[in-house]
């Protein structure tokens, strides 16, 4: 907007900031609405969203006044306003806000429709879900009962039946997985600005399930049809098969008679035509040699089926019979070949098939052993077991070959005698015949036994191999189904896992619930160590057996540790990472407390949970919030009241509406109080616990009057202030009692309401209070004040002379119940008046009275009302009356009443007639007749009112007054431990108001001739306090004015040689400036001077410093005067009438205030003549010897020396002794 047009409209900048705020705030809240993403299926998340967009559109109606007004103020301006542009702009701004705002909330009522639609959504989602799962599940069961496959054909016929029925009902089963994915499908299309990884990862995971138990019911569908196949088969097959062999058989039998006719061999035609018979049989035989086996295969399962049944058993013997014939054909067919090869070269060919075996039997070994290495997984070594038994079938096929072999061989040895041999074998000639037989005989039985050993040691090879096989068959199939079984619970937990959201997304009030979830899941995960263990260990034992694993079963392996790893990494992490934000943002954090500064300022965190703050521009650190500290400083604005009571009270009004607790009803904080069972007063609470409670409260303001209170703001002030009232030390602990006076003291409530429930505090079941509980109460109230640096004008933070004062007022019982303490209260006590004032500050704020001041000539006046009862038609406002100004003919000592609400004209009538009768009195009469507008308590005070502080107190009493303070805080404990000190000296029985014996034992304390052994008052603390430090103060002062002597005699040295040598006067150290040196002699002394005057320097600032110490003892002692210059008034006090101030309660010239009498606010009660009081005057010419003793004692003029301030604690006690002596004297002349 341009600026001349807010200098021509003025009233344009106020609308303009307006609608920049509203503005700003709607474009904050439209990107936090879309920037909100929840779990899509997950119904937890999605509902606390709809909770949260619910309350969001709650705050944005909330705010709807706002956006009225601002267009009701628009309006305004262009109706009052005549320029065009201006009307133009307030125009378009207007309907942009209102566009902006009808979007924003369009978009919230859109976002929380779609919400509500993803419930809906996802709840069937949900349904469509476990309802896919559980035909899942009931599929796996069915899978997981079929484990073996039978070979009867009943047993095929069911399970054919069943694999079908399965197969069915997964088709049927189907639409409930399409249903499902269907579901999934809607939500991933329809939300897919949210977070929808659940649901895919959910969805991949049941239809990767879904296909897989479709193959292996294909699978085993298949396997059975072909099962069922072969077994309705299988005898027609071995029928045929057996018939062959019958035929086979037959033609076996006729070759072999006729190979075994005689002279056979000389008939060579006839050997080949036999011989090609013979081949002919031996090809049929080796074509039915894998249909032999595949026979005696098939046949041993099916009886395993049938293993105990009638079938079995003629099964067994048609398997015996098949193969019997097939070996007795085989070795028909092998003595077939023997014979028709017989001939006068028979043992070559002996020979030649051993030589043939044996190089036969070294390729199948060596064939065997190509087969190892073992494979590393499940299908490697079922394909080496079928390719094993591929080689085990040859091994059988050839047996019947090697044992007719070996068996002609033998056959041959023992038919054929020597001189046989010794034809067979003609080479070499040279040898004789007996030794050529030899040798024929030797190497055919050598190659016979080197082929049965080579053949027992394949067979002994094979079956090791197929042992090792069977054994990594085992192995390797419970590695598959313990792999698979991990893997399968990783994949549900990791679903879980991948169903997390970021630990910043989630909300705060969540983040317990999720702990508890992860805490679960991890609960879950612990057995899967087992599984993990059981896998590693297969994988171990396969290593043991020599069985090198598979790269994709390492591989595996690695991935399901890996995988495992990471799940309790994460899951670790997890829990870590939500119990630091549990810490940290939790109901039990202070994080939402960060926010309550603003840069360069940051909260932090002591270890004992007490914040504390830290200024990164000046890098320094404070216990006091800034605003705090802020606040203290505005504080002291209200040091110019001259009246101690209203100062205190409006300096409370001002903290108790900056912390906001002038909006808390009694019933909310009790409400507050109660939730967090903060019953045990004497309990301590901790940082946490305050937080909590305190955020309750305001967490409830907040809901009724949203645009006055700031939560994280008015906590952190709330929970300062009361560490600087309860806690200096920053222990971090608060008694409960004290937490319940600091807030019950400044909330919103009727006075004696207070007074009632503070009560209650601290009496006994039985409903009565003892001095000790009281004593507590008290303690904890004077804390408030004190903190204010007030305390002294309440009678100091000693409470037992207050206790003490209300069992006097109850005729000294021993407890008090309910109803005396109101009475007690309703005459407010000096200790407790400032709460009374604090009420009527408040009432006053808003009362606004039809009269002008007679000083400042407010009109109409706003706040306290003073109406003079001495003039007729004289008021004063509060400012005037605070400050202490008074007009021509009108002394501040005249009686006036005080009005904090607009005057009726009853009251105006009233105060006509009293202002009538003290017309006609005279001053003897007002100084005769005071009255106080409280109770007042016999005590001394116990230090001069320090202004507001600007920073939290803390531990060090490095001033004189702070350990003055200290120590009356030990004497009241001392007091109240061992009993009263007048005791000795005092009656129960006397009255209160005796104060003359109460000076009097004062006085002899001051002189050490009180029998008490322990400091009885704060004269005497400082004495005993300061003695320990005189001795020292003195040898200070000495060596100083030592050293300054030194320093003069130096000076003077230096200038009497400055005049002899005929050079100008050195001018005094204070006025010597430097100047240009004549000569290396001049510039040694000039420099030597300069050197003397910074050390002269140094001297006088500590000179200062002692200085300023001398001046804190005198002001000790000055409050001790002031003391006993305070009158002998009566105590008595008419209901809740006060008097109205008099001038010994001025404050003196250094702004510390007297004894404070107050004006109390004039109800419907008429006010009797003791509502007036006039300033007490001098009582007798015996007092004012005493006065002029004092004034002696206490000489204007004061040296430096420390020494002399502690002669006038003596001389004080004398003048005190015979103040006594007087004022004892004038009691019995009256």
């Amino acid at each position: 907007m341009p600026s001349s047009l807010l200098l021509e409209v003025p009233a344009l900048a106020d609308f303009n900031r307006a609608w920049t705020e509203l503005t700003d705030w709607l474009s904050l809240l439209d990107r936090v609405i879309k920037s909100q993403r929840v779990m899509v299926g997950d119904l937890e998340d999605i509902n606390e969203m709809i909770i949260k967009q619910k309350a969001t559109l709650q705050d944005l109606e909330q705010r709807r006044p706002q956006l009225e007004e601002l267009i009701t103020a628009a309006q305004n301006l262009k109706n009052k306003t005549s320029n065009q542009e201006a009307r133009t702009i307030i125009t378009d701004r207007i309907e942009r806000i209102q566009s902006q705002w009808d979007e924003v909330q369009e978009h919230l009522q859109n976002r929380r429709q779609q919400l509500n639609e993803m419930v809906k959504d996802s709840t069937q989602w949900l349904e469509g879900k476990e309802e896919a799962e559980q035909v899942l599940g009931q599929a796996r069961a069915k899978l997981e009962s079929w484990k073996e496959t039978p070979y009867t054909m009943d047993a095929i016929q069911k399970k054919i039946t069943e694999t079908k029925q399965l197969a069915k009902d997964l088709r049927q089963w189907q639409i409930n997985v399409d249903v499902a994915n269907d579901l999934a499908l809607k939500l991933l299309r329809d939300y897919s600005s949210d977070d929808t990884r659940k649901v895919h990862m959910i969805t991949e995971n049941i239809n990767a399930s879904w296909a897989s138990i479709h193959k292996r019911v294909s699978e085993r569908e298949a396997a059975l049809e072909e099962t069922h196949r072969l077994l309705q088969q299988f005898p027609l097959d071995l029928e045929k098969f057996l018939a062959w062999l019958t035929e086979a058989e037959t033609t076996a039998n006729v070759l072999q008679d006729a190979t075994h006719k005689e002279r056979l061999l000389e008939d060579s035609k006839g050997v080949r035509e036999l011989m090609k018979q013979w081949q002919d049989l031996q090809g049929e035989i080796e074509a039915h040699t894998d249909i032999y086996h595949n026979l005696d295969e098939n046949g041993q399962k099916v009886l395993r089926s049938l293993e105990g049944s009638d079938d079995a058993a003629l099964l067994q013997r048609r398997l015996d019979t098949m193969n019997f014939k097939w070996s007795e054909l085989r070795k028909k067919s092998l003595n077939i070949r023997s014979h028709l090869e017989a001939s006068s070269d028979q043992w070559k060919r002996l020979h030649l098939s051993l030589q043939e075996l044996l190089v036969w039997l070294q390729l199948k070994d060596d064939e065997l052993s190509r087969q190892a290495p073992m494979g590393g997984d499940f299908p490697a070594v079922q394909k080496q077991n079928d390719v094993h038994r591929a080689f085990k079938r040859e091994l059988k096929t050839k047996e019947p070959v090697i044992m007719s072999t070996l068996e002609t061989v033998r056959i041959f040895l023992t038919e054929q005698p020597f001189e046989g041999l010794e034809k067979l074998y003609q080479e070499p000639r040279e040898l004789p015949p007996e030794e050529r037989a030899q040798n024929v005989t030797r190497l055919l039985r050598k190659q016979a036994e080197e082929v049965n050993t080579e053949w027992e040691k394949l067979n002994l090879h094979s079956a090791d191999w197929q042992r090792k096989i069977d054994e990594a068959l085992a192995r390797l199939q419970e590695l598959q189904e313990a792999t698979d079984e991990l893997d399968l619970k990783l994949r549900q937990a990791e679903v879980i896992k991948g169903s997390w959201q970021p630990v910043g997304d989630l909300l705060i009030d969540s983040l317990q619930d999720h702990l508890e979830k992860v805490k679960v899941l991890r609960g879950e995960i612990t057995p899967l160590k087992e599984n993990v263990s059981y896998v590693n260990d297969l994988a171990r034992q396969l290593t043991t057996l020599g069985i090198q694993l598979s790269p994709y079963n390492l591989s595996t392996l690695e991935d399901l540790n890996t995988r495992w790893k990471l799940l309790q990494v994460a899951v670790e992490d997890r829990i870590r990472q939500l119990h630091e934000a549990h810490r940290d943002f939790g109901p039990a954090s202070q994080h939402f407390l960060s926010t309550s500064v603003q840069g360069p300022w940051e909260r932090a965190i002591s270890p004992n949970k007490v914040p504390y703050y830290i200024n990164h521009e000046t890098q320094t650190t404070c216990w006091d919030h800034p605003k705090m500290t802020e606040l203290y400083q505005s504080l002291a604005d209200l040091n110019n009241v001259r009246f101690s009571a209203y100062r205190t009270a409006m300096k409370l009004r001002r903290l108790q509406k900056a912390l906001c607790l002038d909006l808390l009803s009694l019933s909310a904080a009790c409400d507050a109080l109660d939730q967090h069972n903060l019953k045990q007063n004497d309990q301590p609470m901790d940082i946490l616990q305050v937080i909590n409670c305190l955020t309750t409260i305001y967490d409830r303001l907040e809901q009724e009057h949203n645009n006055l209170v700031n939560v994280p703001l008015c906590v952190d002030m709330c929970l300062n202030w009361l560490l600087n009232v309860y806690d200096t030390g920053r222990t971090g602990r608060i008694r409960v009692l004290s937490f319940k006076t600091g807030i019950i003291s400044l909330c919103k409530a009727h006075l004696e309401d207070k007074y009632r429930y503070l009560f209650k505090q601290v009496a006994s079941s039985t409903g009565f209070c003892d001095q000790r509980r009281l004593g507590l109460l008290l303690h904890d109230s004077i804390q408030i004040p004190r903190q204010l640096g007030e305390v002294a004008s309440f009678g100091g933070s000693n409470i037992e002379p207050s206790v003490r004062s209300c069992f006097q007022f109850a005729n000294n019982k021993p407890e008090i119940e309910a109803a005396l303490f109101l009475d007690w209260m309703r005459l407010e006590p000096q200790s407790m008046v400032w709460l009374p004032v604090l009420h009527r500050v408040a009432a006053a704020e808003t009362a606004k009275h039809q009269a002008k001041c007679n000083i400042c000539k407010e009109c109409p006046i706003i706040g306290f009302r003073y109406r003079s009862l001495k003039h007729f038609n004289y008021d004063i406002c509060q400012s005037c009356f605070f400050s202490g100004r008074v007009a021509k003919g009108h002394k501040m000592h005249y009686p006036m009443v005080e009005y904090c609400t607009p005057t009726t004209s009853g009251e105006d009538v009233r105060d006509f007639a009293k202002v009538l009768k003290n017309k006609f009195r005279t001053k003897r009469y007002f100084a005769k007749h005071p009255r106080m507008g409280y109770l007042p308590v016999q005590t001394v005070l116990e230090g001069d009112n320090m202004e507001t502080p600007a920073s939290s107190p803390q531990l060090s009493h490095d001033d004189t007054h702070s350990r003055i303070e200290h120590y009356a805080s030990r004497l009241a404990e001392m007091e109240n431990s061992n009993g009263s000190y007048l005791n000795d000296s005092i009656s129960p029985n006397e009255s209160i108001d005796d104060e003359h014996l109460l000076i009097q034992h004062y006085c002899q304390s001051l002189n050490q001739d009180s029998p008490l052994s322990q400091p009885r008052s704060p004269a005497q603390i400082l004495i005993s306090l300061e003695s320990e430090e005189r001795g020292e103060l003195e040898r200070i002062l000495a060596d100083l004015e030592e050293e300054n002597r030194n320093l003069q005699a130096e000076y003077d040295r230096l200038k009497q040689q400055h005049e002899h040598k005929g050079l100008s006067p050195l001018p005094s150290p204070p006025e010597m400036m430097p100047t240009s040196p004549q000569s290396p002699r001049d510039a040694e002394l000039i420099a030597e001077a300069k050197l003397l005057r910074q050390h002269k320097g140094r001297l006088e600032a500590r000179m200062q410093i002692l200085e300023d110490h001398n001046k804190q003892l005198e002001s000790q002692l000055q409050r001790l005067r002031q003391l006993l210059e305070q009158p002998q008034a009566e105590a008595k006090v008419n209901g809740t009438t006060v008097s109205s101030p008099s001038t010994s309660l001025q404050r003196s010239d250094s702004s510390q205030p007297m004894l404070l009498r107050v004006v109390g606010s004039q109800t419907s009660e008429s006010m009797g003549e003791e509502d007036l009081l006039s300033p007490p005057q001098d009582t007798s010419t015996g007092l004012e010897e005493v006065m002029e003793q004092l004034n002696n004692s206490f000489p204007s003029s004061r040296g430096h020396n420390v020494g002399s301030l502690f002669h006038l604690a003596d001389d004080l006690g004398r003048a005190m002794e015979s103040l006594v002596s007087v004022m004892t004297d004038e009691e019995g002349a009256e």
